[in-house]
């Protein structure tokens, strides 16, 4: 199965994805009902980790699916699918604002792992939308290897300089 055949998949039923992200939401102000006043901040930490990885990796993946179709396949936005590009992304900001508000997210186990992640990716988008702008491979005789080690070298400099500025 091909990821178009995915998303015509969801697209034909899109009930089933639609209420996981609606309920997402949901479960983090339940789960802040539930936690308020509690000591036991170990144990919401995790159950406040499994609903962040459940709302982020499928977000994440929706931004940059925008990002990519929006930058490098033209799509426009009236062609946008609504449940598999925006819903995710609202659900994400919902449920972290959500959690947020109930616990800081440096007692979450692995949060910073998804946020480096995110800028990673970020990092890597902005880089090959600049290469793809600017033609480079077009017109430079530098070998591909050369061309991929400072790839990897640009992505390193620019991880290390976000780990350095926040």
């Amino acid at each position: 199965m091909t990821l178009s055949q995915l998303f015509t998949s969801i697209s034909e039923n899109p009930w089933p994805l639609a209420i996981f992200f609606i309920m997402l939401p949901v479960f983090a102000w339940i789960i802040g009902l539930a936690a308020h006043g509690s000591k036991d901040v170990k144990f919401w930490s995790y159950v406040y980790a499994v609903l962040v990885y459940a709302v982020c990796i499928p977000g994440i993946f929706a931004v940059t699916l925008n990002i990519y179709l929006f930058l490098f396949e033209r799509q426009s936005v009236w062609q946008a699918n609504i449940i598999m590009q925006f819903l995710p992304i609202i659900s994400m900001g919902l449920t972290l604002m959500l959690i947020k508000s109930k616990i800081p997210f440096s007692v979450i186990p692995g949060f910073g792992k998804i946020s480096g992640f995110l800028t990673l990716i970020f990092a890597l988008i902005g880089v090959m939308w600049f290469v793809d702008r600017i033609h480079l491979v077009a017109w430079t005789y530098v070998p591909f290897s050369a061309i991929l080690v400072g790839f990897v070298l640009t992505l390193i400099a620019i991880r290390f300089a976000w780990s350095r500025l926040f």
